[in-house]
């Protein structure tokens, strides 16, 4: 048996406020446009790769993971 038979429908846990933030991520934004509250869930989401955190400059940006 294959590993990919195994995670054929493999799907990641997010609360109601994770998937509230996530759905306000549809292009790239600066984490500076979140309340501290967001901030918070936004760290969890790149805790379960559904977000990534890039370095620009002097501030970071998040950006929505291809699912």
């Amino acid at each position: 048996m294959k590993i990919n038979d195994l995670i054929e429908n493999f799907e990641i846990f997010v609360s109601n406020e994770e998937q509230g933030v996530l759905d306000t991520i549809t292009s790239v934004k600066s984490i500076e446009t979140f309340n501290e509250r967001e901030k918070l869930v936004i760290e969890n989401l790149i805790r379960k790769s559904l977000v990534s955190k890039v370095k620009h400059n002097n501030s970071y940006l998040v950006i929505k993971n291809e699912a």
